[in-house]
């Protein structure tokens, strides 16, 4: 049988206690049933607009798909405008999930991935909307953390040198240790030295001075 998630969302604060999730949630299980698939789980988006941002419901899902740990490949919703109002809003969604390899389903309207020509047209000019994929790697990120904090009740940071690269601590210790007769290497020469040796920083570029220097102020005191 095939896996599907079910996504609803009501717009205003005072529609949480309205019919909108129930309505919402008949409908999608109703189309899911008669079409032989099962449900794996509904994500509900509570008292949200149809903007792109802080759309929580949507991150976890998303973030769940692209690790794709339960093999779902489709998305079922009640009809389009719960993704959003706004058709750029809509396609820069859909375009998100069709680059994932995830099929939209709504109820009302089908396949929302078919290659209608309006939609097709829109879908051309998504390079331009830088927006959304800001957001939305923002949100995956803090979605991910705050999930793994869930689970295992932390969240790991930015790993220090000692964890990451023990070695590059080890030789700046080197680098840095006084001679019994003679005078400590100056930054700059273990900079030189670090270079030669081909060490570099965490993201991969080359050390300079103020950033020794801070290696060693958050490493080494």
């Amino acid at each position: 049988m095939e896996k599907a998630y079910g996504y609803i969302r009501v717009s205003g604060k005072g529609q949480i206690n309205g019919d909108g999730f129930a309505r919402q949630e008949k409908a999608i299980n109703d189309y899911a049933k008669a079409k032989g698939i099962e449900i794996v789980r509904i994500y509900k988006e509570k008292g949200v607009s149809g903007t792109i941002k802080n759309r929580p419901a949507l991150t976890d899902m998303m973030i769940s798909l692209i690790q794709n740990g339960r093999g779902i490949h489709t998305v079922i919703i009640e009809r389009i405008d719960r993704l959003a109002r706004d058709l750029m809003v809509q396609e820069t969604i859909l375009d998100d999930m069709n680059k994932n390899g995830v099929s939209i389903i709504s109820v009302t309207d089908g396949d929302l991935l078919e290659n209608d020509p309006t939609r097709k047209l829109v879908r051309q000019v998504l390079g331009a909307i830088a927006e959304y994929d800001k957001e939305m790697t923002v949100q995956k990120l803090r979605g991910a953390r705050n999930r793994k904090k869930a689970l295992t009740g932390k969240c790991e940071g930015r790993k220090s040198y000692h964890e990451s690269n023990p070695e590059l601590i080890a030789e700046i210790k080197r680098l840095r240790r006084k001679p019994r007769n003679g005078k400590r290497l100056s930054i700059k020469k273990c900079v030189e030295s670090l270079t030669t040796a081909g060490f570099k920083t965490a993201t991969g570029k080359s050390f300079t001075v103020s950033r020794l220097e801070n290696v060693i102020y958050k490493s080494m005191r």
